[in-house]
Parts: structure tokens; sequence; C-alpha cells
């Protein structure tokens, strides 16, 4: 496995830091080498969030990214302002239920998830980043379904413990 850089980006309150951290975690139990960098403003909830992921089989010499394999937006501004830092050839991954402007870009691989109305119709909008994790899993093969499952049941335990099952079926919903 090459170096996997990646980008995650939304609202406050999408859960985009989750997705990465869900992708970084189970890096880790494939013991393969991790940065998860988030970065949010003071708002939190309707702010702007985003996160870098670099997931590779040897050391990272820094979590900075400037262009990446992989770039995921859950809302408009996103893809307006980080859309540019695909890689030619990669992966720009898009929330079609929000998000009803295309990418411009020829150069790159393009997947529309309508991540919120996939989740929706499982019963919970809030599941839409697991729909999206799950077209990112699918997609890249950057880890691994079971690896990903292990981490969900984890993150989900204790109180949360009751949206484990909505969460594993909106993973595996897309496509």
């Amino acid at each position: 496995m090459a170096t996997q850089k990646m980008f995650f980006s939304g609202f406050g309150g999408q859960g985009v830091l989750m997705i990465g951290r869900n992708i970084a975690y189970a890096a880790m139990l494939e013991g393969k080498e991790v940065t998860f960098l988030p970065s949010y403003g003071p708002e939190m909830r309707g702010g702007t969030a985003n996160c870098t992921v670099i997931v590779s089989d040897k050391m990272i010499s820094s979590p900075l990214i400037y262009e990446a394999d992989l770039v995921c937006v859950m809302n408009l501004p996103s893809l307006i302002k980080f859309e540019r830092m695909v890689k030619p050839d990669k992966f720009l991954f898009i929330n079609s239920s929000i998000i009803s402007q295309s990418a411009t870009r020829s150069d790159i691989q393009i997947a529309y998830v309508n991540a919120n109305e996939i989740a929706k119709n499982l019963g919970n909008e809030k599941a839409a980043n697991m729909v999206m994790l799950g077209a990112i899993v699918k997609k890249t093969g950057v880890v691994s379904f079971d690896s990903i499952e292990h981490v969900m049941e984890k993150t989900f335990a204790g109180k949360k413990q009751s949206v484990i099952e909505l969460n594993r079926n909106a993973l595996h919903a897309w496509e």
C-alpha cells in the first residue's frame, strides 16, 4: 500500500471529524502508520470543520497536506474551497444530498453520495457521515469494513450502543 493522503470537510455537526477518526483508528488496527489532524472553527456546530488523515505503510514525516488522494466534502463551501486539492486521477466524494453543484474538474474520480437521503431512509439523518464513510471504504479500500466495524463498536459503546446497528446499516447502504 502506498501512502494515502485524505482531507474531510463540512459544517460542524456533520461528523466529518468522526469519518477521519474512524479511518485513522481502523488503519491503526491494521498496523499502518497514521496521522490525524482535526481543525474546526470556534462555532463547533454550524462552523467549518475539517481534518486530514494520512495512512501509510511507512513512517509519515508530517501530518500537513497540500494535495490529497481523497477529498470528501459534505457541504458546498467545502466543495468550492477544496476541490482543487485532489490529485489528478484521485478521488472526490461529494455529499449530493446537500450539494447540488457538480464538480468542475474532469481529471479526477468523482463519487456523488446522497448521504443524507440514504441515512434518512434508514431512520436517522445523523448517520449521513457513516454512509459517506462506507462509500469511501467501498470505493478506495483504504481500510477494511471489518476494521471500521470494530472501531464503531468502540466508538458507540455504553450509552451510544443503541445506534450501532443504524450506523452499521448506514456503513453498507451506498450502492
